[in-house]
């Protein structure tokens, strides 16, 4: 039977920064975050460049006037 730690045993002496961003903890969240940032920002790329060059009517042609796009009203 393991007998639970009083709460002033069982906590830790803070990190510094550098201990932090040196440690694995840092690295593993952040290339999470980036890959899954890549991902979405890839893809919108790639899908915006398959609508223009499929010619879609959300699209103006390369190097039309900003005038010619839209409808106000």
């Amino acid at each position: 039977m393991r007998i639970a730690l009083p709460l002033a045993e069982r906590l830790q002496d803070p990190q510094s920064w550098g201990q932090y961003v040196l440690g694995p903890d840092f690295w593993a969240r952040t290339l999470q975050n980036w890959q899954s940032e890549f991902l979405a920002v890839g893809s919108m790329a790639v899908l915006s460049i398959y609508l223009r060059q499929r010619g879609s009517p959300e699209s103006k042609p390369v190097g039309a006037a900003h005038s010619s796009t839209g409808v106000e009203g």
